[in-house]
């Protein structure tokens, strides 16, 4: 693969002055928001500044860092990185620690007969340690800027924004094939013959893979779908076209996967109440997080799911089975140490004994962070990505419960869906951890909101008043 051009550093190097001017001109949440979601979009793939010890600087610790900087200095903020609740904290150490106690756990090198794989150092927890403290910053400040309905609004209406600003580019791709990356930053970040589906072309732009830009397709398309049900009568036929021109730069985008949540995705977003929404999305994420039980013990329907996608295609089919395939045997390998996984350094994968060669992939994002990290930290990472989703959950179902905003639900949805492509594909990004920190600062404000309507209406029928519903 080429070097990234001179344009693509100068790019790493410029963006800090983008978030800078982000936050000097628009309110902290939506300078988080275009910080965050901008460089995701607009910086280059595979390329990084490379300091020692220090993690490497790029499209996701470049934004990140300048976000808290800018919080903490151009908003004059206080950030709390600790969430409200024992188990969120329990979580946040998991993440941000467990790396640490892998790297002990693995000093010894993998020997084969030609070479070997190196053991663990402590120079690694160090980065690691550093690596998972900065992926979670826009998490705590999401958490700060982003909660409430306003918050969630803001979210959706600049996926929205972003999807229609990104078609640009992606019809480009389309029509004369991914060449984004090559005309701006000098090289293509994947393997191209991955871009050729349907006897035409997906486009990639300057994400890690054509995957990743399908799914942001399927992000904008929901974010539209609840501002349909948001907007007046009015402004419902703009709204509808704007619906229906993502929804078909999302066919284009060629993944089966992202369409077929959209199709699940849809009657629930415009059709059914905020509370179902919010439960809907709950069930998911406790359905990812037991996953890797789930598949141990034999309890996930894998060849129904597999002659479901022959009856699509063929080709889909034998993908699936080839990644289900490797999951097995990464799983089996991954249980082996169980607790704290094998590091990195590719020691989690099988190799060919004599040369070393890797001879398993791993795409799905849980069997990549159990092999890495262990219980412990998959618990935390995807703990901590779903503790949102089942502390709004907890609020749906409680009694004196608040009413849900129709912009909560919707990014909770996002989230979820967020959550299941993990169990496929490795679609952790840092809106994820945006969305993530949002709604938890929204729970844990719905939360108090439950506790005073608990005490009001407790109150209320004491002095033989009628109880009252507080609605948000």
């Amino acid at each position: 693969m080429p070097a990234p051009n001179a344009l693509a550093y100068l790019m790493l190097l410029v963006w800090p002055l983008v978030c800078w001017q982000l936050w000097k001109r628009l309110d902290p949440g939506r300078a988080l928001i275009w910080s965050v979601l901008g460089g995701y979009l607009a910086m280059p793939p595979l390329t990084a500044i490379n300091f020692p010890i220090i993690p490497d600087l790029d499209k996701i610790s470049i934004p990140n860092l300048m976000a808290l900087y800018c919080a903490i200095y151009v908003a004059g903020d206080r950030i709390s990185f600790l969430p409200e609740g024992k188990l969120g904290k329990l979580l946040i150490v998991l993440y941000t620690l467990s790396p640490f106690a892998t790297v002990l756990t693995n000093a010894d090198p993998i020997q084969f007969q030609l070479n070997q794989l190196q053991g663990m150092r402590i120079y690694d927890s160090v980065a690691a340690v550093t690596n998972q403290v900065i992926v979670l910053i826009p998490f705590f400040l999401a958490r700060h800027y982003l909660r409430g309905a306003e918050g969630a609004r803001k979210v959706l209406e600049a996926l929205v924004l972003a999807g229609l600003i990104y078609s640009v580019p992606m019809l480009i791709e389309v029509r004369f094939s991914p060449q984004m990356n090559v005309w701006v930053y000098g090289f293509f970040q994947h393997d191209f013959f991955q871009t050729i589906r349907q006897g035409g072309y997906r486009p990639v732009v300057f994400l890690p893979h054509g995957l990743w830009v399908a799914f942001f397709a399927l992000m904008c398309l929901v974010a539209a779908m609840v501002r349909l049900r948001a907007v007046t009568a009015e402004a419902r036929p703009k709204a509808f076209l704007v619906l229906c021109y993502l929804a078909f730069m999302l066919f284009l985008c060629k993944s089966a996967g992202p369409m077929v949540y959209a199709l699940g995705l849809a009657p629930l977003v415009l059709l059914t109440p905020w509370r179902w929404q919010i439960v809907v999305a709950a069930i998911l994420a406790a359905i990812v997080l037991t996953y890797p039980m789930l598949r141990g013990a034999h309890l996930v329907p894998l060849q129904q799911i597999v002659d479901f996608a022959t009856g699509f295609s063929a080709d889909r089919a034998y993908s699936l089975q080839f990644r289900i395939d490797n999951e097995e045997l990464l799983l089996a390998r991954a249980l082996e140490r169980p607790l704290f996984g094998w590091g990195g350094y590719g020691r989690s994968f099988l190799h060919d004994p004599v040369t070393g060669q890797m001879t398993t992939i791993a795409d799905g994002a849980w069997v990549i962070v159990l092999g890495i990290y262990g219980w412990l930290g998959y618990i935390g990472e995807f703990g901590l990505t779903a503790l949102p989703l089942l502390a709004l959950g907890r609020e749906a179902v409680a009694k004196y419960a608040a009413e849900f905003n129709r912009y909560t639900a919707g990014l909770a949805l996002i989230l979820a869906a967020n959550m299941v492509d993990l169990l496929p594909n490795a679609t952790t990004i840092p809106f994820t951890w945006l969305m993530a920190g949002a709604l938890l600062g929204e729970a844990e404000r719905m939360h108090h909101a439950r506790l005073a309507n608990r005490r009001s209406q407790l109150r209320a029928g004491l002095h033989g008043g009628a109880p009252k519903r507080t609605v948000i």
